[in-house]
């Protein structure tokens, strides 16, 4: 059975070894430094009454206050958000974001409640929170939250404190002091990994043939980019199923298609395929951009692509990439593929404080850049430490800025 949390500690062990970072830091990061749980008691519009389990992990403020998005679900617990928590603190430390690590989550289905449901609870979340602000912690969007989502939070946080804030919100509309770019930015980011490991490894975008596994904001963002540099996108899937064309998918047809239907399965002029069949599907480059732990043990030896983008968080368990890395394929990280969206919080922040906004160009060279930055880093610690995990080379540089911090500040 896949544990995601056991598998992030297991992940911050081994850097913290490998990095030999300090014993005492590494007994700090070893848990939570706080975790807020509580209920949300909420009426229906029928008239009834249900109760939805929330929580909200800050993982470490070390570097900065603690900033990272909330996470609506069903399945959701605290283990996965205190997995998402470490991974979020990582996240920020490797991309030399001066930020802690955090993560919310409310266990519900978005997709059954009516749009006076959804805004009551995004509203009672934030002020079960009790927020300290934006010098405290910072909730952004994630998995079954978007921009309108944010927006009620920010205005329900501003009624709490009777004054404007937009910096105590991050992935809000661009009209509330929201950046722009914002819902592109990690599809993009995934594109610009790609496209630095492809040129490393010697790979023509037209000879390139993609697969990937979720097509929401992420998947869909990033297979448009792979489309508009010459790759040839030739498997897709999402929760409804998965479809297949060798000779490639038109990309903006799909996502047309995929709006209509709530779904890439059945789209005209494609096999269909299961997610699984997917993950094993020939191809160059395969792009996971759904949920964690799809591909490890059991199936990596069948993952048939010379590049793997880590579009989703922790797609790939710690036995999984030891395989893959045996057999030549090349992994780029989720704390750096995914890191896009990160990254333009830091400058949503900065252009909130400011009340000075910067064009789309702007912040997509900003954010380019300085993943980039992270992704030689990594390469360069993971050659240094002679190791072939970029992983490692980027929890270890993590780990190194987070220990500094701490010894800066006198913890420990």
């Amino acid at each position: 059975m896949y544990d995601f949390l056991d598998q992030v500690y297991r992940m911050l062990r081994a850097a913290g070894e490998l990095g030999e970072i300090d014993a005492a830091v590494m007994d700090l990061m070893a848990g939570p430094s706080r975790v807020l749980a509580f209920r949300i008691p909420l009426k229906m519009d029928d008239g009834s009454r249900q109760v939805f389990d929330a929580y909200r992990v800050r993982y470490s403020d070390a570097l900065g206050p603690s900033r990272d998005g909330t996470r609506v679900s069903p399945d959701i617990d605290i283990d996965e958000v205190t997995a998402l928590g470490l991974l979020m603190t990582i996240k920020h430390a490797a991309g030399h974001i001066p930020a802690g690590g955090g993560k919310g989550g409310v266990v519900a289905d978005p997709n059954v409640l009516s749009s006076r449901e959804f805004e009551s609870l995004c509203r009672a979340y934030v002020r079960c929170l009790r927020p300290a602000g934006p010098a405290y912690d910072v909730p952004g969007a994630d998995i079954g939250t978007d921009a309108r989502a944010m927006a009620w939070m920010l205005d329900e946080y501003e009624q709490i404190t009777g004054y404007h804030c937009p910096a105590a919100i991050n992935d809000k509309p661009a009209i509330l002091g929201g950046s722009l770019g914002g819902e592109e930015a990690t599809g993009r980011g995934v594109f610009d990994a790609f496209a630095k490991a492809a040129d490393d490894l010697g790979m023509a975008m037209l000879d390139t043939t993609v697969a990937i596994q979720g097509f929401g904001q992420v998947g869909s963002v990033a297979a448009t980019m792979f489309y508009e540099a010459g790759c040839r996108v030739i498997a897709v899937s999402d929760s409804g199923g998965g479809i297949r064309n060798d000779g490639g998918l038109n990309v903006p047809a799909l996502r047309t298609f995929a709006a209509d239907a709530g779904t890439v399965a059945g789209f005209p002029g494609a096999d269909r395929i299961t997610n699984a069949e997917l993950l094993e599907t020939a191809c160059t480059v395969l792009v996971p951009a759904a949920i964690q732990g799809v591909i490890h043990r059991e199936n990596a030896l069948r993952v048939k692509a010379r590049l793997l983008v880590e579009a989703a968080n922790a797609p790939t368990t710690i036995e999984a990439e030891e395989i893959l890395l045996q057999h030549g394929v090349t992994v780029v990280p989720d704390v750096i593929a995914n890191s896009g969206s990160v990254h333009v919080c830091q400058m949503e922040r900065s252009q909130d404080l400011y009340d000075n906004y910067w064009d789309a160009d702007t912040i997509d060279d900003l954010r380019r850049t300085r993943l980039l930055r992270s992704y030689r880093e990594a390469l360069h610690t993971a050659a240094n430490l002679g190791v072939e995990s970029v992983r490692l080379g980027a929890w270890v540089n993590a780990l190194r800025r987070i220990e500094e911090a701490v010894h800066a500040r006198g913890w420990l």
